[in-house]
């Protein structure tokens, strides 16, 4: 770090505004953009930044918020049928539309999480907007180990490059994405820690899985320590879901069915979610404590997700423990050797009958109702409207136009002969689930949409 701030400061000449955002932005070819949009769409249960208010957002985790981070690091060639339902393209998120993320994002804060679409897309494609965030969530991440490529604690470090890079630049007088209080009214948000749980279940009994849960704790400790310390305030910490409702982990084979619950799913693994959720919550109150000029959110995504599961004629879903997009057939769909990018595995032609996309991800009409209950506070501590952390800041984004008329939302070109912003409308009438669930029209067949991103290739991590 040290060498390369020595470096920058001896070419501080100057550079057309042109060559200082291709820089920049070369940095950052595999950190999904978060783009603005004006404050026009409603958001469910009254939460929206209005009034000129914004949000700043800054994400880690693993696949489950993912939005084309490893697509994009890796080169992975992501194909149909992968995000057909909303983008109507393959996005770099393992899903077949949108992910919890880009609810929440969408309805709170009036955004989108756009994935890159390479990093020679993101050098190219100069309106790309951090203005708002960025996304350090990475399929297949863990806590552990903690210098492990993509870890919780790598993420950190490279938000902490980021964070370093942008105050440079606009210590310089130069354009920088966010500033010291854009970085300090910022919310964090850290999903992480299914992938150390189920690494653990392969191979180990309940109590020992248990026993090794202190340092998946200490290294979320670590993380949220780490951006107190540089001046991050607002947290919102999720835990873990149904690991023993995944069709992933119903399809290995098992001696007899002692172990499934009424619903179906393994208890020893949903035991274990509970049980990691309950000291997750209990580390978020003891940070809270400490920590009394932060907010501290935790919410516990199990009961919300085993709900799905349990209820699931109230949510409209005929096979709650079958996969959309797999192989095999009933019950489960799933085969370890024959993912959803197979061209052997079979696709269920109504994604929003599913609760399981791929066996490991949930479909977007599954997303769509867990973003309906986190945005709810029915599962989170404190309970608290979201809204409080749009904040007032001046001046417009730095590229795009303003939605124009009802239902329109902002999206940054990421193909890279397009240097315009295009509006993409959306469908704004209520749908499945009381959740927004339009389309791009313009999306599909301009090469850029809310969201939208160049496939990339064929593993299915979490």
């Amino acid at each position: 770090m040290a060498m390369d701030r020595a470096r920058r400061r001896r070419h501080r000449h100057p550079m057309s505004a042109a060559a200082r955002s291709s820089a920049f932005l070369t940095l950052w070819s595999a950190v999904v953009v978060v783009a603005a949009v004006a404050p026009t769409v409603s958001a469910a249960a009254g939460f929206s930044c209005r009034g000129g208010a914004r949000a700043v957002v800054f994400n880690f985790g693993d696949s489950n918020s993912d939005t084309g981070g490893m697509a994009a690091a890796m080169g992975w060639r992501i194909r149909r049928p992968e995000g057909r339902a909303f983008f109507h393209h393959p996005t770099g998120r393992f899903c077949d539309g949108r992910l919890t993320i880009d609810f929440l994002c969408q309805l709170i804060f009036t955004f989108l999480f756009l994935p890159p679409n390479s990093s020679f897309c993101i050098h190219r494609a100069l309106g790309s907007d951090y203005s708002n965030g960025a996304n350090f969530a990475i399929a297949g991440s863990a806590t552990l180990p903690r210098d492990a490529l993509f870890s919780l604690h790598i993420q950190v470090k490279q938000f902490l490059f980021f964070r370093d890079r942008s105050l440079e630049l606009i210590s310089q007088g130069l354009p920088g994405p966010v500033d010291a209080e854009g970085f300090r009214n910022a919310l964090y948000m850290i999903d992480i820690g299914q992938n150390d749980i189920n690494a653990l279940l392969s191979y180990l009994s309940y109590d020992q899985v248990v026993a090794r849960f202190p340092p998946i704790l200490a290294e979320i400790k670590d993380a949220i320590q780490t951006l107190y310390d540089n001046g991050s305030r607002n947290f919102w910490i999720h835990g873990t879901g149904a690991l023993g409702c995944l069709p992933q982990k119903l399809s290995i084979p098992r001696k007899d069915d002692s172990d499934l619950d009424s619903n179906g799913c393994l208890m020893t693994y949903n035991r274990a979610a509970v049980t990691f959720n309950a000291a997750l919550g209990s580390l978020c109150d003891q940070l809270s404590a400490q920590m009394k000029d932060a907010t501290i959110v935790y919410t516990d995504l199990f009961p919300l997700k085993y709900d799905l599961i349990a209820n699931r004629t109230k949510y409209g879903f005929d096979k709650p423990l079958m996969t959309c997009c797999g192989y095999g057939g009933p019950p489960y769909n799933y085969n370890i050797t024959i993912g959803c990018q197979d061209r052997n595995a079979s696709v269920c032609d109504d994604g929003s009958k599913f609760v399981s996309w791929d066996g490991v991800h949930l479909t977007e009409a599954a997303n769509a109702i867990v973003a309906k209950g986190i945005l709810s506070s029915d599962y989170s501590r404190p309970k608290i409207k979201f809204d409080q952390f749009c904040k007032q800041r001046g001046g417009a984004p730095t590229s795009g136009r303003p939605a124009g008329g009802d239902g329109e939302l902002l999206c940054l070109p990421q193909a890279p002969w397009s240097l315009t912003p295009v509006t993409a409308p959306l469908n704004l009438q209520s749908m499945q689930h009381g959740i927004q669930m339009g389309s791009t029209a313009r999306g599909a067949s301009s090469g850029c949409g809310c969201g939208c991103v160049a496939g990339s290739g064929g593993l299915t991590p979490v």
